[in-house]
């Protein structure tokens, strides 16, 4: 799982995408002009989109200019998440759409909604066979799938914990902490966890991995669980407290943070890939940890599968492990300032686009692939 899931609207992926790539189609040039010749008549063309009772999925794409969320499918199957939001207040009329577009880069499905600025633009789990919608509290009320084709699917929402399984997938950022199990098409809380944790991660075999900070003097700690029962615990070093968690195929890294409240920042990682046997701690690897900005819940901390890890600032600099154990890392050249950043399997995925609702696009606006490890980026291309 990652760390850009902040309380920034993004999740995981499963497997590979089949190769398609190169420039979206709603991005405008190539130097992020509207390409209309004017920013007054992009300006008002957004406004109509906003005020559309029933917009076109074609004109928020367009109005939105670049997708906010990128989630994928095990077929290799993306949906692009859209949402073109008040620029002038944070109230009033908004849009949002999502498109899902096949594995050969083609528009499979696509749906548009009249919103409201002051609500969260929903967000999905890519997951076996689609996508589901993320629950917005513990209830799960409202929750629904989409097939690859982009038929709505029920989920049935269980309000009774049950222990995981391999292939189940969590649901959450962090919390709710909620579990999809994709062969039955069914949301449940998860049995045996912990009440004084934070960050909580689902790996592809079931285990549950969680940072536990209790209220005492009892020090926090890195606690791994299976079907309720707890396997292990690792203590965090001193003199660091944990931030956000990541794990997949054996492999865990936990953010090391210092400081207090909005002063804190991550100093480095404490990681195990032998499936929490062993565990240490990577205060340097190439990484300049004590030169990095906002980097504490604002960053980045993804695993791709093949057990390289990424590291980086949202919006910043990003290094990805030179392998899996996670002794080095390489700084990656980005071809534009990204905004957020998505790890699929071993794809990467970069979004660039305004920090602030904007009426016009910024400089290479769009979603950016790399299927090399960042060493060459390629703008995606929308087919039709």
């Amino acid at each position: 799982m990652g760390w850009l899931r902040r309380r920034r609207w993004r999740t995981v992926g499963l497997a590979a995408v089949a190769s398609a790539a190169l420039t979206l189609s709603a991005c405008g040039t190539e130097d992020g002009s509207s390409g209309d010749g004017s920013s007054g008549g992009r300006e008002a063309k957004y406004m109509r989109v906003l005020k559309d009772p029933h917009p076109s999925p074609a004109d928020v794409i367009e109005a939105a200019g670049a997708p906010y969320d990128v989630v994928r499918a095990d077929d290799g199957s993306l949906l692009l998440t859209y949402n073109a939001g008040n620029v002038e207040d944070d109230e009033g009329p908004a849009a949002t759409a999502w498109r899902i577009v096949g594995p050969d880069g083609r528009t499979v499905a696509e749906h548009a909604e009249h919103a409201d600025a002051e609500n969260v633009p929903p967000r999905y789990q890519g997951v076996p066979g689609g996508f589901v919608l993320m629950p917005s509290d513990e209830s799960g009320d409202g929750m629904y799938a989409l097939d690859v084709r982009g038929k709505r699917m029920k989920v049935v929402v269980s309000k009774t914990p049950e222990g995981t399984r391999p292939g189940d997938i969590l649901l959450g950022d962090p919390y709710p902490t909620l579990v999809y199990r994709p062969a039955t098409h069914t949301v449940a809380p998860v049995s045996g966890a912990l009440d004084d944790v934070n960050q909580v991660v689902v790996d592809e075999r079931g285990t549950v991995w969680s940072l536990r900070q209790p209220l005492t003097d009892v020090p926090e700690s890195v606690v791994r669980q299976r079907d309720g029962r707890t396997l292990g615990s690792t203590a965090v070093p001193e003199p660091y407290f944990g931030g956000v968690l990541t794990a997949r195929g054996g492999t865990a890294a936990l953010a090391l943070l210092q400081g207090e409240d909005v002063g804190q920042s991550v100093r480095g990682l404490l990681v195990t890939t032998d499936d929490g046997e062993h565990w240490r701690t990577v205060l340097g690897g190439g990484i300049p940890w004590k030169k990095l900005k906002d980097f504490s819940d604002l960053g980045v901390l993804e695993l791709l599968t093949d057990g390289r890890l990424l590291v980086g600032e949202e919006g910043g600099r990003y290094w990805l492990a030179d392998d899996r154990t996670a002794g080095a890392f390489h700084e990656l050249k980005t071809p534009a300032t990204f905004t957020s950043f998505a790890v699929h399997g071993t794809t990467l995925y970069g979004i660039a686009d305004a920090t602030t609702p904007s009426y016009d696009l910024v400089k290479g606006e769009g979603l950016w692939t790399s299927r090399d490890g960042g060493r060459e980026w390629q703008r995606y291309e929308q087919r039709g």
